[in-house]
């Protein structure tokens, strides 16, 4: 019986999974369980060294039903013999707080942990904590461990991380910037140091992660300097769903003049606003760019503020490194533009 690694990045529209060989570590076989590419179905890709072995729909939209058929599809389609091939499962998890900064073994613990950070990030910590609910089920032997996107902003400065609110704010509530997406910045990183020939320490890089969640980070000497989202993945660029940062006296206007609840506010800036608010088509990219090819002015409109955006806040990173010796794209959006 062959020994594998099952890795899973579960984010807030998808979710990456990859099967590795125990021993050599090398790739055996990729998923992607795309929760946005139908409207009413769930689209599960399973490749093999860049072609597509299997598409399926699934014709559920619930995660854990998702996340559990497309595991299911690696069995049918023989990568896996027997799921106590499955001896670790490597996990993606947004955020660990100034509690956890490494990767850990998942323990009940760890998990009521993640669980208390629900409320800054309510559309990834449920999924990660889904897809561990699912692999623990599936794969009882196997070792669950969580690497944490908070984790490489570890080392980003006081004068970064804290916000012009009263002190108080950060000593007693803990708010202040976590940054977040880290595990790719810290990919792009490493990856772009190999391809420029140089230590990362001798290199000063702007990462830009561009997907359905989109973030950039400075980074100096190895070491992130700052990241565009904060306290919860809501700061920073305009995204699918999410409308990135905006004033915040538009929050209590909209509550004290026209009625809106913090809860309704909370799910407006979460879930109905981005590309998809500006276009009212969606907040899948491709969508509002055919939209705006054919002519439809709102989905042009959102395209030219989602690009306004990430260019005002990468020239802002640019003069907080003072050089930048190369900027790193990556993500769906970036991947493909």
């Amino acid at each position: 019986m062959t020994m594998k690694i099952l890795v899973i990045n579960a984010g807030s529209s998808s979710v990456k999974f990859g099967l590795f060989d125990w021993e050599t570590l090398s790739p055996v076989v990729r998923g992607l369980v795309d929760f946005n590419a139908r409207p009413s179905e769930t689209q599960i890709t399973i490749r093999q060294d860049n072609a597509v072995v299997a598409e399926r729909l699934f014709s559920s939209k619930k995660y854990r039903d998702a996340v559990s058929a497309a595991l299911g599809l690696l069995e049918e389609l023989h990568f896996l013999s027997n799921r106590r091939e499955i001896r670790a499962v490597g996990h993606r998890l947004i955020h660990g707080g100034e509690t956890i900064r490494e990767p850990v073994i998942i323990t009940p613990e760890i998990k009521d942990i993640i669980s208390q950070f629900i409320p800054l990030a309510p559309l990834h910590i449920p999924a990660g904590l889904h897809a561990i609910e699912v692999t623990e089920s599936l794969f009882p032997d196997a070792v669950q461990t969580g690497v944490f996107d908070t984790g490489f902003f570890a080392h980003i400065p006081p004068a970064a991380y804290l916000y012009p609110v009263p002190y108080e704010w950060y000593s007693e509530w803990g708010i202040r910037r976590f940054g977040y997406h880290g595990t790719s910045h810290a990919y792009a990183m490493e990856r772009a140091a190999e391809m420029l020939g140089r230590p990362v320490e001798a290199i000063r890089l702007i990462t830009c992660h561009l997907g359905q969640g989109s973030s950039a980070t400075a980074i100096a000497e190895g070491k992130a300097v700052t990241n565009t989202m904060g306290f919860t993945p809501l700061e920073g660029f305009m995204m699918g769903t999410r409308s990135g940062t905006v004033d915040p006296g538009i929050i209590t206007y909209v509550q004290r003049h026209h009625g809106l609840t913090a809860d309704q506010v909370e799910r407006i800036l979460h879930s109905q606003s981005g590309l998809l608010g500006v276009s009212g088509v969606s907040g899948d990219y491709r969508e509002v760019l055919r939209a705006a090819r054919a002519g439809h002015q709102r989905a042009q409109l959102a395209l030219d503020m989602y690009a306004y955006r990430v260019r005002a806040m990468l020239g802002a990173l640019a003069v907080t490194l003072g050089k930048v010796d190369a900027l790193v794209f990556t993500g769906g959006i970036a991947e493909n533009a």
